[in-house]
């Protein structure tokens, strides 16, 4: 007979039970890591830590959620530079020294496009098609070509301090602008000075890129220190033109290198259209490979992109677009700088929206500053790169700041 204090219990479960300690009619106990019902997060269990074990490193955080934000705000952001677009484009055309209400300016649109509407008188009818527009649509071409060179530089460069301006490539625009206006050329008609700005912010844009590559990379510090040798360099050149240059060639220069609007005509929106819609046309189907070379040139090989060819192609964009925007208003900084950073900050670092939305804000911000630059101070008019200079220097500074002290210096 064996012992009662050393027998095995018996295991058989009783009568009636489900043979795991449940009894009919309850609700099985859980055991550690078993949930009650469907997986939801109400009734998930996680197991229990023993004693002095090391807790389980906390899980990285989905990119879900971050996707979702930017697909919902990418549509909005649209919407709201269109709609702000549109309307600073009105107020520009009704504003000014000879005041047009905003509804005799879209009755006056629709009558030219066969819709309606009524005639302005003669003066009217001048002032609005003949100076309000061409104006405005300069400012558009102008302002989206900077922001969108600025997002295609940055993201070339892999750095949020790459901007057309910094880096010198306006500066060299300047110079065959300049060489174009002090040596009296005209072998293209009007578009001399757009040819000439291009071939020289093109070798401007060569030399920078190529300068600043120091074993297959491309470093900040020597960007923004070549950006600036470029821009001494191109300002002594731009000094001797205007040396050498008479009276007239010598205010000529002078109003341009400011920065401004006010010579806008309709053979000049002419002469810059083709390059900056080509430029525009073609950034856009660069913003998946931007994308990929964010996370880094070797991964971006690994992916199949090729970042040279690819680097080369975008530059040359910059390059027209560029000069296409320097070409026709002179020198305005901090555009290409400021757009998409704003952009970035407000939707994300992903280029499918940041480089056609930087061109969307881009003329937002060149239409409301060229509103302001010839209406705070009238009847005179504000040059409209000191403007954007104005409100730009400080952001430059603040981003700076920004970036060194996240990345603990620049050493």
């Amino acid at each position: 007979m064996p012992d009662p204090t050393t027998a095995e219990p018996n295991r058989t479960p009783p009568a009636g039970s489900d043979g795991n300690g449940g009894v009919p009619g309850r609700p099985r106990r859980a055991s550690n890591t078993t949930t009650l019902g469907p997986p939801t997060p109400g009734n998930v269990r996680r197991p229990r830590r023993r004693p002095g074990a090391r807790p389980a490193p906390a899980e990285p955080p989905h990119p879900a959620p971050l996707k979702r934000r930017g697909r919902r705000t990418a549509p909005l952001l649209t919407t709201a530079l269109a709609a702000t677009l549109f309307v600073l484009a009105l107020l520009s055309a009704g504003v000014g020294a000879y005041e047009i209400p905003l509804g005799d300016v879209i009755a006056s649109a629709q009558h030219r496009i066969g819709l309606g509407g009524t005639p302005l008188d003669r003066v009217g009818e001048s002032v609005l098609w003949n100076v309000r527009l061409p104006r405005v649509t300069l400012a558009l071409l102008v302002g989206a070509s900077l922001g969108c060179a600025g997002a295609l530089m940055q993201g070339v460069f892999g750095n949020p301090l790459a901007e057309p301006g910094v880096i010198g490539i306006s500066a060299g625009a300047a110079v065959g602008a300049v060489a174009a206006i002090g040596l009296g050329l005209s072998f293209l008609g009007n578009w001399t000075i757009t040819a000439c700005a291009f071939v020289a912010g093109l070798i401007t844009v060569t030399a920078v890129y190529l300068l600043s590559r120091n074993g297959g990379r491309t470093e900040v510090v020597t960007l923004i220190l070549t950006g600036i040798a470029v821009n001494a360099f191109a300002g002594a050149l731009i000094g001797l033109f205007v040396f050498f240059a008479d009276s007239g060639q010598v205010n000529q220069i002078t109003f341009w290198q400011l920065g401004s609007l006010a010579q806008a005509t309709w053979p000049k929106v002419l002469a810059v259209l083709p390059c900056a819609l080509a430029g525009l046309a073609v950034a856009p189907f660069y913003a998946r490979k931007l994308d990929l070379l964010a996370l880094g040139e070797r991964p971006a090989r690994h992916l199949g992109i090729d970042v040279e060819r690819l680097r080369l192609a975008l530059i040359l964009v910059v390059a027209l677009l560029t000069a296409a925007a320097v070409a026709v208003a002179g020198i305005i900084t901090f555009v290409g700088l400021l757009v998409p950073h704003l952009l970035r900050m407000a939707n994300g670092p992903g280029h499918r929206f940041l480089v056609p939305g930087s061109a969307l804000a881009g003329a937002v911000v060149l239409v409301a500053g060229d509103l302001a630059a010839r209406t705070l101070a009238q009847p005179a008019e504000l040059p409209l790169g000191v403007l954007t200079a104005l409100l730009g220097s400080p952001f430059f500074f603040w981003l700076l700041r920004r970036t060194r002290r996240k990345q603990g210096g620049w050493a």
